[in-house]
């Protein structure tokens, strides 16, 4: 794996459950890695004895909380708006060209593709590569970031949509980027929703390859990243830092799985610029 990128794990209170480490180590993932902490995490010693110092890296929590848009006067520092913002920092500090950052609680990277009129996933074993390629599409693509799909992109399989569209105009959880491109992150929660709809609607790319998704435990099921403050205030909260950021396009519905909760809903009409294919260009 090149050297000039690393694997940023943004952690919080986990340091004997960071499930995302063992799915790259079963994805056979060889290259650089970290695991970005802040300084009032209580797991530090725990992480430091873990992972080894060498492999941590932490910041000052409040001095990201000063220099962050939170869009609230809640002064809550439960939030992974703080280590995105923060991530971009570390990089430069590094000499890095590229990382990308993960959530702590990914159980599985997966290959997703049809296998007749199914939906068929695989585990992916060689991360390395994957990786290699997801830069490439990041520099070709001029984008301010690139993503793998979640398990929520496919609900309804192949006839759900998205996986025919093999390309979203989002980014969420895992965030392939450029040191030289960094991103403001807005909003105690939601920032990801938040930042790829404002941003998108002014010209900057976000997007998802529906190819590849990685496979995140049960919302709210571990103690510690932000679980406390979910729990605390609900999903409706939540919703409502992207519905404050664009009204334009952003709503409040309600989504329904196992049990039914409060959720955003993008008119994608009304959020981002179009992206023509080529052979509409006018020749002078």
């Amino acid at each position: 794996m090149r050297n000039d990128f690393a694997v940023f794990i943004l952690t919080h209170g986990r340091a004997d459950n960071v499930v995302t480490m063992r799915a790259l180590q079963r994805g056979g993932y060889t290259g650089r890695w970290y695991m970005i902490i802040d300084n009032e995490d209580s797991d530090t010693e725990k992480y430091l004895e873990n992972f080894g110092k060498d492999h941590v890296i932490m910041f000052n929590k409040q001095e990201a909380y000063d220099r962050a848009d939170t869009m609230d006067n809640f002064n809550n520092h439960r939030a992974i708006i703080y280590a995105r913002n923060e991530s971009f920092r570390i990089a430069k500090d590094l000499g890095l060209t590229y990382f990308l950052m993960m959530d702590d609680d990914y159980k599985e990277i997966d290959f997703r593709y049809a296998e007749g009129k199914k939906l068929a996933a695989k585990p992916a074993r060689n991360l390395d590569r994957i990786f290699e390629d997801m830069l490439k599409f990041l520099d070709v693509s001029g984008a301010a970031t690139v993503a793998f799909a979640q398990g929520g992109d496919f609900v309804g399989g192949l006839d759900g949509g998205n996986f025919k569209k093999r390309l979203l105009r989002k980014a969420m959880n895992s965030l392939f980027c450029r040191t030289d491109r960094p991103i403001d992150f807005r909003g105690t929660m939601n920032e990801d929703v938040t930042t790829y709809t404002t941003l998108g609607s002014r010209g900057r790319l976000f997007f998802t390859l529906c190819d590849m998704c990685i496979i995140q435990l049960p919302t709210q099921s571990l103690d510690g990243g932000m679980t406390e403050a979910y729990l605390e205030t609900g999903t409706y909260v939540k919703t409502f830092y992207s519905v404050m950021a664009m009204p334009s396009c952003i709503k409040v519905g309600m989504m329904y799985s196992k049990h039914k909760r409060i959720h955003h809903r993008i008119d994608w009409e009304c959020c981002v610029p179009k992206i023509l294919n080529e052979k509409y260009r006018k020749v002078v």
